[in-house]
């Protein structure tokens, strides 16, 4: 049976699809079966953050209004074809739309299929979070080093704990370690303190996150960066792997200049 793991943040902007996109590619290059999600009905953005938005013939919407079978929608990554599908959300889908009965019938069909299931749940904490969370059985929350940012996570956790979900684990997002220095951002810790739950990993700021991203190719394919090591941890941890922090090397000027 698949590990269901909704994954989702208090507010939008911290980055948190294009950690479900990289996180995804990771575990399936461990050789893991995982399917994608899209739960972030009306936008719908992981098949673009994938490169795949050219290959999506049906989606969630089109399994649910009876025009597709649920394994006509999934999408496979050719990057990874025997690994990682992704569901995509539907454009025009209204969420009022998508009762419970609907999403718990799709996650029950995939799971003898897969052993990872990653749904990426819309911010915020309306009815598009709670069709999102309503069959998971862990969640990862994700953030930025903001107080806002902290804040609502610390909401959404209550309401993911008040739904029975208490295996959550927190990723810290975009962590420039200048800014820290400057203390002009607040810390890891500092968001350790006021969430109080487990840190499943941090991913630095990358300045070729943009570029990977409406490239269609996830940073977790630049091996060079930074960010790239950081998905392998978090991969390695989700499996349940003791692996240690990947350190943060600032560049020198003339690595800067030239790269």
């Amino acid at each position: 049976m698949a590990r269901i793991i909704v994954i989702t943040s208090g507010k939008g902007g911290v980055g948190k699809s294009s950690i479900v996109a990289n996180i995804g590619c990771a575990l399936a290059n461990e050789k893991k079966k995982v399917c994608l999600i899209d739960a972030d009905l009306g936008l719908r953005n992981l098949d673009l953050l994938l490169g795949l938005e050219g290959r999506v013939v049906y989606d969630l919407g089109d399994v649910i209004n009876g025009v597709a079978t649920l394994h006509q929608a999934l999408v496979k990554d050719k990057r990874c074809p025997e690994h990682l599908f992704i569901l995509p959300a539907c454009k025009n889908l209204d969420v009022k739309d998508v009762s419970l009965t609907y999403m718990q019938t799709i996650i029950n069909e995939l799971q003898s299929d897969f052993e990872y299931i990653l749904i990426d749940s819309p911010a915020g904490i309306e009815n598009g979070f709670i069709n999102a969370i309503h069959n998971a059985n862990e969640a990862i929350v994700v953030i930025n080093l903001d107080i806002s940012s902290i804040r609502d996570a610390d909401k959404v956790i209550g309401l993911l704990n008040k739904r029975n979900i208490l295996d959550v684990k927190l990723i810290v997002n975009k962590v420039d370690p200048n800014l820290i220095e400057q203390e002009n951002s607040l810390t890891v810790d500092d968001a350790l303190d006021v969430l109080g739950i487990p840190l499943l990993g941090i991913v630095y700021y990358d300045e070729n996150i943009m570029g990977s991203g409406n490239k269609g190719i996830p940073i977790y394919y630049n091996h060079k960066s930074i960010s790239c090591q950081c998905f392998k941890n978090i991969a390695k941890r989700i499996n349940g792997e003791d692996v240690q922090p990947v350190k943060y090397k600032r560049k020198s000027l003339l690595a800067k200049i030239f790269s």
